[in-house]
């Protein structure tokens, strides 16, 4: 993925009066006391940056585009893929390929012409961070890896600029204000930092990304538009912003439940004597990359395979990854020979007729997406209740796989350690499957 130089979010001429075609379009807004025509001008006149515009980018910019906030900058270095779809509102499938920022600005710029929409083809790292955020009033993270979390968070204590926060995860999602620069509204302190509620990262591989672990396709619009909500609170000046308090949101439930968070004294970056005064190797600190190379991959596929032309009657003509190593391995996959076997070991295995007890232990949910045949279906969750079921076949071969390879080797573990003698776990799980043994198979 290229990156565009950083454009600087020039703001237009400040808004003194309004229009008549703006007193049109905003007449709902001037009638509240609480916004009115001063109210209208103030979002006409702010500059507020969106880091991301993915699943909570595109409702909490399309929302403040129609709001009339002046300025908005987009940043993101990624590009539309099919996947995002189902619930990335800003894009349709004429869009697959384009840059994101690019699509979105396009978008934006139809909802409210009065919106310069500033874009950032860019990823957002300890080196453009503060340069990124300079111009912009408010910064809103809407992104999906933890690096840039406490790049944004760090960046916006030390540029004293409020920061909305926002995160989803299946049917559940989070929002708060992190302002420590400001005051509590209920207590009058200082408020929190991400990292007050966050001091360090989890362990890497350890918290599924949205897309492992999926999402409810209306969840980001519900957080992204509270988000937005807190963005014109926060222009405005009116209401309590959410500075103290972390608000939870269950879509199963419909249920809403708030937390105080309270400033560490002792935090690094917000704290009496912060230690970190300036950005730091987020990458080194959350031992992770900012761009996964892997979701980087998938998003590729699926536009390729998007904008290939489709002949009739060519289903099954699809061949194996040329990328593939002579094992049938991505390049650079740091196989573990003493834990795994390559697809193609289990695929020869099969036609063989070799005896072996093959497991799939991912969810059902999944394995009605696409299985591999032969295979039983145990899930991870499950080995404890169902182990009565397996064993008896300790002496015997064990292969056991699931997506991509993580949760195959936890389960291959497990039956080690309850005395299973020979147990591997199939390398890269069915998505390699589906890109070598059976090219063409779902991806997910």
């Amino acid at each position: 993925m290229t990156q565009t130089a950083t454009p600087r979010a020039t703001p237009p001429a400040p808004v003194t009066q309004l229009s008549s075609d703006q007193v049109n379009r905003y007449k709902r807004h001037l009638i509240l006391p609480e916004v009115g025509v001063e109210g209208q001008m103030k979002l006409l006149n702010a500059r507020v940056l969106c880091i991301g515009a993915g699943g909570l980018g595109c409702p909490i910019s399309l929302y403040l585009a129609a709001a009339g906030v002046g300025t908005i900058g987009l940043a993101d270095v990624d590009v539309v893929s099919p996947s995002n779809l189902q619930r990335q509102v800003l894009f349709g499938v004429s869009n697959v390929g384009e840059d994101k920022v690019v699509a979105a600005a396009k978008r934006l710029r139809d909802v409210n012409p009065d919106c310069n929409v500033v874009e950032h083809k860019t990823v957002v790292n300890s080196s453009n961070v503060l340069d990124l955020i300079r111009d912009y009033d408010i910064v809103i993270d809407g992104t999906d890896n933890f690096p840039t979390r406490y790049c944004v968070n760090d960046a916006c204590v030390i540029a004293r600029k409020p920061n909305v926060y926002g995160s989803i995860f299946r049917f559940e999602g989070m929002i708060t204000v992190f302002a420590p620069h400001l005051k509590n509204p209920d207590t009058g302190e200082q408020g929190p930092c991400y990292r007050c509620m966050y001091p360090e990262p989890p362990d890497p591989g350890s918290v599924p990304s949205c897309a492992e672990g999926g999402v409810v396709g209306v969840l980001p619009g519900i957080i992204g538009t509270l988000q937005a909500n807190e963005v014109i609170k926060l222009i405005l000046g009116i209401g309590r912003p959410a500075n103290g308090r972390l608000v939870t949101f269950s879509s199963m439930d419909m249920e809403f439940k708030t937390f105080k968070i309270r400033r560490d004294r002792e935090c690094p970056v917000c704290g009496d004597a912060p230690t970190i005064t300036e950005p730091i190797d987020y990458e080194q600190f959350c031992g992770a990359p900012i761009l996964d190379p892997k979701s980087a991959e998938e998003t590729a596929r699926e536009v390729e395979n998007a904008k290939s032309p489709k002949a009739p009657g060519s289903a099954g003509a699809a061949k194996p990854d040329p990328s593939l190593d002579a094992r049938g391995l991505p390049p650079g996959y740091a196989f573990k020979p003493d834990w795994e076997v390559t697809p193609r070991d289990v695929k020869a295995m099969q036609d063989r007729g070799d005896e072996f007890v093959f497991i799939d232990c991912r969810l059902p949910n999944e394995a009605a997406i696409t299985a591999i045949p032969g295979a039983k279906l145990i899930p991870l969750q499950q080995l404890a209740q169902r182990f009565d079921e397996i064993k008896d076949r300790y002496q015997e071969k064990v292969v056991v796989h699931c997506r991509s390879g993580a949760r195959s080797l936890q389960f291959a573990q497990a039956l080690r350690q309850a005395g299973f003698k020979d147990v591997k776990s199939m390398a890269g799980g069915i998505l390699l499957w589906n890109k070598d043994v059976n090219p063409g198979g779902p991806q997910y």
